[in-house]
C-alpha cells in the first residue's frame, strides 16, 4: 500500500551534486515512490546564493536561512551536500534534534566528528547514511556495513580519488611529468583551481578513515591516518616501476594487524604489480579492493565523484532512510565494538624501493649493504647504473617496518658516497 502523504525533505546546498539530487527527485518521482512505498517532497532548499537560477527548482522553496529550515519540525529527510565542518556539522545534529534523518556526502565532516554524529542520531532516534561520502557511485558502505557483517575483514586497499588517478594514469601512459599531467586534469575538469586537497592526500585520507572505522569497527579519526601526497612522484619512479612490472597509484590502505590486536590507516604513493586488480584502473575511476576472512577477495569498481555518480548514492540512502522512517525503525548505528588501537606509521610492515645516488667507485654497494643490515632490513634486489664518477642504486627491500626503513635512510644519508636519496617508495598489493 501506498502511503499517500509525502516524505518531507530539505536538502542542503544545491551545487554539482545537490542539483543532480533535486533534479533526479524530479524526474524519477514516480520510481523513487513505489521504491519507497510514499511519495517524496522536495520541501526546502538552502542556498548560499538565492538569486542564482536553479532549473526545475521552485524558487520558493529556495532560502538562504539553512537553521530555520531543518528546526521546521515537519521534516523527514535531510539531505546535506555543503561540505565542510560548519556549519554542517551544527546543520546536522540541529536535523535530528527536530526529528529529521540526515543523509549525507560529507567525507571530511564525518572523518573527523563522525563518532558524534552517530551518537546524537542514535540519541534522537534517527538514522545517519553516507554511502555518498566514500567513491561516489560505488556501493561501498553499504556492503561493508551490512553484506560483510558477518565476516572478518582484514585489509581494503584502494584509489579513492579520481583526480589522483587520472594525473598518475596519465605519467605512466604518457610519460608525462607531474606539472603536465596536472594541468591537463586542470584542463578537463578533474582537478580544482586549487588541488591541493586531492594531491596532498587529504580527500583519501578522510575517505581512509571512514572506511577502516566500518572494516574494523573501530573508531578512526583523520587524525589517526598517515598521509602522504603524490606531488614528488617523478617520470623515473614510474620507469622504476616499469622494470619491476608495476605501476604507481595513490592508495588508501586499512589494514588489521597479523595479530588482530590493532589497525592502521594510512595515505600514499605506492608501486603495485601490474598483474594486482588495482593497476588496471585508469583515469578518473575509483576501486576498492577488499580481503576478508570467509569471502576472500572482493573488489568494487566505478566512478568515484561528479554530480551525477554522487547523486547516485545519496538517493540510495534517501530510499532506505525513507523506508526506515515509513516502517517507524532506523538502519544500523556506529560499530565501534572492537575498540582496536590505531597503531603508528612506524609499525606498519611491507616492501620499499629506495633509489640513491651515490659515487661511482669500488666498495659502496658494500657499505650501502651493510646499513641495511644492521637497521634488520633484508635487501631482495639491488639494481646499480655508473657513469662519470655518478651512479644510480636502486634497492628492493623484503618486508619490514617503516621505522627500520626511516632508521636505515637517515643513516644512508650520512654516508660520504651516497650523495642523496632520489626517492622512496612503498611496494604493495603482493
Amino acid at each position: 500500500m501506498m502511503r499517500t502523504r509525502p516524505l518531507k525533505v530539505a536538502l542542503l546546498g544545491c551545487g554539482v551534486v545537490g542539483s543532480e539530487v533535486a533534479r533526479i527527485m524530479t524526474t524519477h518521482a514516480d520510481d523513487l515512490a513505489a521504491r519507497i512505498g510514499a511519495p517524496v517532497e522536495l520541501a526546502g532548499v538552502a542556498v548560499r546564493r538565492p538569486d542564482k537560477v536553479r532549473e526545475g527548482i521552485d524558487p520558493e522553496l529556495v532560502t538562504t536561512d539553512a537553521t530555520a529550515l531543518v528546526k521546521r519540525g515537519d521534516l523527514d529527510i535531510v539531505v546535506e551536500v555543503i561540505g565542510g565542518i560548519e556549519p554542517a556539522r551544527t546543520l546536522i545534529t540541529t536535523a535530528f534534534e527536530h526529528g529529521a534523518s540526515v543523509v549525507s556526502a560529507n567525507k571530511a565532516l564525518l572523518a573527523q566528528d563522525g563518532a558524534a554524529l552517530h551518537a546524537a542520531a542514535e540519541e534522537h532516534g534517527k538514522d545517519l547514511y553516507y554511502e555518498a561520502a566514500v567513491a561516489g557511485a560505488i556501493p561501498l558502505i553499504r556492503p561493508l556495513r551490512e553484506s560483510l557483517a558477518g565476516d572478518k575483514v582484514n585489509r581494503v586497499l584502494g584509489i579513492v580519488n579520481g583526480t589522483t588517478n587520472f594525473i598518475l594514469d596519465k605519467m605512466d601512459s604518457t610519460g608525462a611529468g607531474y606539472q603536465e599531467a596536472l594541468d591537463e586534469a586542470t584542463a578537463l575538469g578533474y582537478a580544482e583551481a586549487d588541488p591541493t586537497a586531492d594531491v596532498e592526500g587529504f580527500d583519501a585520507a578522510a575517505k581512509a578513515a571512514i572506511l577502516a572505522g566500518i572494516a574494523f569497527h573501530t573508531r578512526v579519526r583523520l587524525d589517526d591516518v598517515h598521509r602522504e601526497g603524490m606531488t614528488e612522484v617523478t617520470a623515473a619512479d614510474f620507469a622504476s616501476a616499469k622494470e619491476m612490472g608495476c605501476t604507481i597509484k595513490l592508495l588508501a590502505i586499512c589494514e588489521r594487524a597479523e595479530d588482530g590486536a590493532s589497525v592502521t590507516a594510512r595515505v600514499h604513493p605506492a608501486m603495485i604489480p601490474l598483474s594486482h586488480p588495482l593497476a588496471s584502473v585508469r583515469g578518473a575511476y575509483n576501486a576498492v579492493f577488499v580481503e576478508s576472512d570467509a569471502s576472500g577477495q572482493l573488489m568494487f569498481y566505478g566512478p568515484g565523484a561528479g554530480g551525477s555518480p554522487t547523486a547516485s548514492a545519496v538517493l540510495g540512502d534517501l530510499v532506505a532512510v525513507g523506508r526506515n522512517r515509513l516502517g517507524g525503525t532506523t538502519g544500523p548505528g556506529e560499530s565501534a565494538y572492537a575498540a582496536l588501537p590505531v597503531s603508528p606509521m612506524g609499525e606498519v610492515v611491507t616492501r620499499y624501493h629506495i633509489s640513491l645516488d651515490v659515487a661511482d667507485k669500488p666498495g659502496v654497494l658494500a657499505q650501502v649493504a651493510t646499513v641495511f643490515a644492521e637497521h634488520g632490513v633484508s635487501i631482495d634486489t639491488v639494481r646499480q647504473q655508473g657513469k662519470d664518477g655518478e651512479a644510480s642504486l636502486v634497492v628492493v627491500t623484503h618486508r619490514a617496518s617503516d621505522a627500520a626503513l626511516g632508521g636505515t635512510v637517515e643513516a644512508l644519508r650520512k654516508l660520504d658516497t651516497v650523495r642523496g636519496v632520489a626517492s622512496i617508495m612503498r611496494v604493495e598489493g603482493e
